[in-house]
């Protein structure tokens, strides 16, 4: 028979909290800047205007409300998100680690297990946000929905999130390479020297995961925000977009929101694993 005690929860009740900590961070910090970087991308309206007049209209119109619109879609959904990516993956990591398998570094740099773990972090976390994402840019973008219309641009945003969540595993994992063969200037390290601090691990890697996979974000954004034909294939809209040059649409808000939110919200996730765990 196979018993289950309650202290086999334990771990996952940490990251749960933790995470559920982390998604709380990113809302309060970063929501106002997502907003006006989802108006551009998902907007025809806002096609030519820059990231100050977007978020100056909205401002003037409903206030700090309107900055925080798709708020709490994420809120409510961000613990269970978070959760999944980090829980998922350390539990694919472990799994992979206490294997048989070879250990084996692709091109002498990637280490393929991180990536693994990584792409199952990202499929995690995709099957919590698809939903909880549509109704966060279908509020951003002030447009209704309809139940059938839930699950539009579901495919690109699991490759979107299976891309983000794997390319940030292996820039953690490089940057610990980096870090240990002493390339990174002690300031954005741990005191010990073996990776970066939590909140520079939470901008800089974030930040590059978020380049690797930006125009995916841009073509999800404008399936879900039903501003876009349904009929129109997420292929057929990258290419639009490219010729129009608008795929990296929405990129200074989204970068800054990301150095923000994810830093800050690194650090509070780290600090509640560490107590809680303690």
């Amino acid at each position: 028979k196979i018993r289950i005690k309650m202290t086999d929860f334990i771990p996952f009740g940490i990251t749960f909290i933790a995470g559920a900590s982390y998604g709380f961070t990113t809302v309060l910090v970063g929501q106002p800047l997502d907003t006006i970087k989802t108006r551009m991308q998902g907007m025809p309206s806002t096609a030519k205007r820059s990231m100050i007049v977007v978020g100056k209209e909205l401002f003037y119109r409903e206030g700090i409300r309107g900055l925080y619109r798709g708020g709490l879609p994420l809120l409510l959904g961000g613990s269970l998100m978070r959760s999944a990516q980090f829980g998922v993956s350390g539990k694919a990591r472990d799994v992979l680690r206490s294997s048989n398998l070879p250990h084996y570094m692709i091109w002498g740099m990637f280490d393929y297990q991180v990536v693994l773990a990584g792409l199952a972090g990202g499929l995690g976390r995709a099957l919590v946000e698809i939903p909880t994402d549509f109704f966060k840019v279908r509020q951003q973008v002030e447009n209704k929905y309809t139940l059938k219309s839930i699950l539009d641009g579901a495919g690109v945003s699991m490759a979107r999130n299976s891309l983000l969540y794997t390319s940030f595993m292996v820039y953690v994992d490089l940057s610990k390479q980096l870090c240990s063969n002493g390339y990174v200037p002690k300031v954005f390290m741990v005191e010990d020297g073996n990776g970066l601090s939590p909140f520079s691990k939470g901008a800089i890697c974030a930040n590059l995961a978020w380049l690797t996979c930006w125009p995916m974000d841009v073509i999800k954004t404008q399936r879900q925000s039903g501003n876009y034909p349904s009929t129109v294939s997420s292929y057929t809209l990258l290419k639009e977009n490219f010729v129009s040059g608008k795929l990296l649409r929405g990129l200074v808000p989204g970068l800054i929101r990301s150095t923000i939110s994810n830093g800050s919200s690194m650090v509070v996730y780290e600090y509640v694993h560490v107590h809680l765990s303690q």
